[in-house]
């Protein structure tokens, strides 16, 4: 992980695309630190994938300005611009075998063949591909496709690394090998990296710092446990991981009162007053079911609508007291909703961990 002391390597300053009356990216400002490994997250169409091919210079900005290592960069094209690039599709080229797809930005540089021949070998025993030198694009699974474009675009040992959702082809499993290789090779080489995502899980496991990205805008800046424990708008808590979302009223006892139920806010009400309509979320994982001879004041009685079965942990759909339709989800371990013989239709106490509910206005959109 980068060093929080180091001065910006790349500098991003009221960045501005215009498409048409479309701004794809609006009035976006953004450091990156030496060695740090960033992820640009969002739903499609949020302007991460235009912010990344602007720093590309793939797509000109329309306004804002860009510095890498304290060099202006904003309208030079992507020849002068010291960065390497994988793309979604890893654009191999399939004529050309594993050796020379990595040694092609080499050849251009007129390096010599031997100082060549060395630095190509040396990456594909980083990437863990040796023994596959000789073999062209179409003899390669998909995962190991993926470590050739790495390898290609880390041959002109650039400052910068770019990744366009370079895993999104990819099923399940080889992808969560792969997030584990990409975050090893990065501590490995310490290149300063940029990944474009639309994979929360991807983001929260590789990112030293996740951007949050809506309509051309950024949401949220900070590490997956700031983002995930902190989320800054009811948006950045519904996108990253499962959140419960109830609408209330603020009482004058420091409570929020949603129809029949009262929730203990603790300290979330100071920057609200009485009578102020609110937004609450908690996450599933932060709600806990009683067991029978548990006594806890706070309580709430409500009926299981439903239970799904998630391998290792069970995600209860509650119905709230005096309503008909789930609007309260609960999650617990296996194990644990083996032994309290969960089932629907049954009643249930639960209880809100009041320190780890948010509020928000609720005239937030999610």
């Amino acid at each position: 992980m980068a060093d929080r002391n180091l001065r910006p390597f790349l500098k991003i300053r009221n960045l501005t695309k215009i498409f048409g009356s479309f701004a794809a990216l609006n009035n976006i400002s953004l450091d990156v630190l030496e060695g740090q490994f960033i992820c640009f997250l969002g739903p499609s169409g949020c302007g991460k994938t235009t912010l990344l091919r602007a720093i590309a210079g793939l797509d000109i900005q329309t306004s804002g300005t860009i510095e890498q290592a304290g060099r202006d960069i904003s309208s030079l094209p992507p020849t002068e611009r010291d960065f390497g690039i994988v793309f979604q599709s890893y654009a191999l080229f399939p004529n050309l075998s594993v050796k020379r797809n990595i040694a092609y930005g080499l050849e251009n540089k007129r390096i010599a063949k031997s100082t060549i021949k060395k630095h190509v070998n040396e990456l594909l025993q980083l990437v863990g591909l040796s023994e596959h030198g000789e073999k062209y694009p179409s003899q390669l699974s998909g995962g190991q496709q993926q470590r050739v474009a790495v390898a290609r675009a880390l041959a002109t040992s650039p400052g910068l690394l770019l990744l366009d959702e370079p895993l999104s082809a990819l099923d399940a499993k080889v992808r969560a090998h792969l997030r584990h290789e990409i975050k090893t090779l990065h501590q490995k080489i310490g290149v300063t990296t940029i990944m474009v995502t639309h994979d929360q899980e991807e983001a929260l496991t590789l990112a030293d710092q996740i951007v949050i990205m809506n309509e051309g805008v950024i949401d949220q800046i900070g590490t997956p446990l700031e983002i995930y424990d902190h989320p800054a708008s009811p948006f950045v808590a519904d996108f990253i991981g499962t959140m419960n979302f109830i609408d209330g009223t603020v009482l004058s006892n420091g409570k929020v009162i949603h129809g029949n139920v009262e929730i203990d806010v603790a300290e979330g009400t100071r920057d609200f007053t009485t009578g102020d309509k609110v937004r609450v979320c908690f996450r599933p994982e932060d709600v806990s079911i009683l067991n029978d001879n548990d006594k806890h004041e706070g309580a709430n009685t409500m009926t299981i609508a439903e239970t799904e079965f998630l391998g290792s942990f069970h995600r209860i759909h509650f119905i709230l007291p005096g309503e008909t339709e789930p609007a309260l989800r609960a999650d617990i371990s296996a194990n644990r909703a083996r032994k309290m013989n969960i089932k629907v239709g049954s009643k249930q106490r639960v209880v809100l961990d009041k320190s780890l509910i948010r509020l928000y206005p609720n005239t937030y959109e999610i």
